[in-house]
């Protein structure tokens, strides 16, 4: 408990855009405690803002007022907004003064009348469970997404809608990507945030992009007041309740000003452009990553290789904008943001064991146009030490596959495909999770080092011997017993876990697969009416095993399922082919069948 009143457990942020007056609409948004922006509206005296956020403000809450709350000096700036300015005004992020010589500041400013109506305090230091703080979205968005300088989207005269538009569409795919941060903010594909998007991108004039602007701007001073709740050490609050003050994302370190467009473009890269640009481009790059990920997958699929999990994503504006702006040296580190940050596309593949890595790698080398093929956990050996280990790849296309309506929406695209065990992906998340919160003291860090690199040998070691222990199952004598099938549950299919042992001894030499793929295999073998091993043994009699695999000319090490999937292709040709669970795979059957009945 602090001097002021107890820490209560935050319930909702809410964000306040405020008018300064009642003829203009003010902006509302609340979120919960785990980032989730339950509401967004627009609101117009202070009766409709207190009703509006009565459910949201009974219990604790923090309420961040994009307004001066508290307005002490007669004339010029508030000393905090001449704190704030001189860290922000470079980036156009000044705030404008506020004065008791203004009359909207000569008596008790609107800021200060709603929180008191609200029953908030306003001390910033505070932490009573129900308080207000005074934010400002435009320094906030500089240090949160690391702009060189704030975002066009205020109607100010010379801007035209077009450009309105873009700049706001650039805020909402920042506000977006705030999914992946700390603490995260979730508003991607919820109605409220959709219906804000639509209003964007169909708005015919300037003052249907203010309504959407006012509560844009809310939900970003919503954040605000959770990220200084969560993060109070990357918060910086400038000026004090006596004087005035404004709270904010705290400037990091060696950010700085973009250049403006009036000088020699050649000077430096204009990352507020390509910002712009990779927005727009954004949402056709979510379909892009939806792409590759289907093909990763069904191309592991489809040679039966164990793995975990494919999943992928599209970077977000925010994490595109801070790769961006990076710099070394003084120096920009790309000159050409939208061509040279190849992980706009990225998909991730996790195996169970490290000769899996390989394995995938290999296959996808068979697959796709491979550009770029870095062994992460090779560098890091190298340099003599443990640490972050993954395989890094930058693929396309092969222009051969032209004319496949499946993969058409790839061509020309480029994907950058991880590839780790999940004992190597738990280090790399938990790692970076570690040092991306800065949870850890700087007397500590030295410490963490240490560990997070025993850490990583021990992971080294589990993962070779995972890699024996499963070559010794492989290789050992398996046995598959008929009483393990239990025929009192009326299931007629041979139970996943015998057909495994089965496999095991049948294709010594094979690789486990997916724990799935054996029950979907054991599905196509009821409809070829086998019902017991010894039946399927029986029927694997007749093939030519040499000649199956020198005519499939397997390039990478497949998985027993597919083993077993091409010698039943090979015994039952175009009835295999036609049977119902092969549906979605015929023409792909149909290729390997031809490549298999071709004579010497």
């Amino acid at each position: 408990m602090s001097a002021d009143g107890p820490d209560d457990v935050v319930e909702h942020f809410v964000g306040m855009d405020l008018a300064w007056g009642e003829r203009r609409p003010t902006g509302l948004a609340v979120v919960d405690g785990d980032g989730m922006l339950l509401a967004v509206s627009a609101a117009q005296t202070d009766d409709d803002i207190v009703t509006a956020l009565a459910p949201y403000v009974e219990g604790a809450c923090v309420v961040a007022i994009d307004a001066p709350i508290v307005v002490a000096n007669a004339t010029g700036n508030r000393p905090a907004e001449a704190a704030l300015n001189k860290d922000f005004a470079r980036f156009d992020a000044g705030a404008h003064p506020a004065n008791t010589g203004k009359p909207e500041f000569r008596e008790q400013p609107r800021a200060a009348r709603v929180a008191a109506r609200l029953g908030l305090d306003i001390n910033p230091r505070s932490r009573r469970p129900r308080r207000a703080i005074e934010v400002y979205p435009h320094p906030a968005t500089v240090a949160l997404f690391r702009l060189g300088r704030t975002l066009k989207y205020k109607n100010k005269p010379g801007r035209d809608l077009e450009q309105l538009r873009a700049e706001l569409l650039v805020l909402l795919g920042l506000v977006e990507g705030l999914g992946a941060a700390e603490p995260p903010l979730h508003v991607d594909g919820l109605p409220v945030w959709t219906a804000l998007r639509s209003a964007t991108e169909t708005a015919t004039r300037k003052s249907e992009l203010r309504v959407v602007e006012d509560q844009v701007d809310a939900v970003v001073c919503a954040y605000v007041a959770l990220f200084a709740e969560r993060r109070p050490a990357d918060t910086t609050t400038y000026g004090d309740l006596e004087t005035g003050y404004i709270v904010t994302p705290t400037l990091p370190e060696g950010l700085l000003p973009a250049p403006r467009p009036a000088r020699d473009p050649a000077a430096a890269p204009d990352i507020g452009a390509a910002v712009r640009r990779y927005a727009e481009l954004q949402p056709q790059l979510r379909d892009v990553t939806d792409g590759f990920v289907r093909l990763v997958t069904s191309i592991l699929d489809e040679a039966g290789i164990n793995y975990l999990t494919v999943t992928g994503r599209a970077k977000s504006v925010s994490s595109f904008a801070a790769k961006a702006a990076r710099a070394l040296g003084g120096r920009p580190l790309y000159t050409d943001p939208l061509r040279e940050i190849t992980d706009q596309v990225g998909v991730r593949v996790i195996t169970y064991v490290q000769s899996d890595v390989q394995a995938v790698v290999d296959l996808l080398g068979d697959q796709v146009v491979v550009h770029d093929d870095r062994d992460m956990g090779q560098e890091t050996a190298s340099e003599g030490r443990f640490g972050y280990s993954s395989r890094h790849l930058i693929v396309g296309l092969d222009p051969a596959r032209a004319g496949d309506e499946d993969t058409d929406p790839l061509q020309g695209q480029q994907a950058a495909i991880q590839i780790r065990t999940v004992l190597q992906h738990a280090w790399a998340e938990f790692e970076h999770d570690t040092r991306y919160k800065g949870a850890v003291p700087a007397e500590h860090v030295l410490e963490l080092d240490r560990r997070f690199t025993l850490a990583a040998g021990l992971l080294e070691l589990a993962d070779r011997e995972f890699s024996t222990i499963r070559d010794l199952l492989r290789d050992g004598p398996t046995e598959a017993e008929d009483d393990d099938h239990d025929e009192e549950d009326g299931d007629p299919r041979m139970s996943p876990r015998e057909l495994a042992a089965f496999l095991a001894g049948q294709y010594s030499d094979a690789g486990w697969s997916r724990t799935d793929h054996y029950t979907w295999i054991s599905a196509l073998v009821l409809e070829l009416g086998i019902t017991s091993l010894a039946a399927l043994g029986e029927s694997l009699r007749s093939v030519d095993d040499e000649a199956l695999r020198e005519r499939m000319g397997y390039r990478y090490p497949p998985g027993a399922v597919r083993r077993l999937d091409d010698a039943l292709l090979w015994v039952y040709g175009e009835r295999y082919v036609e049977l119902h669970g092969n549906a979605h795979r015929v023409p792909a059957l149909r290729a390997r069948l031809a490549r298999m009945r071709v004579e010497d």
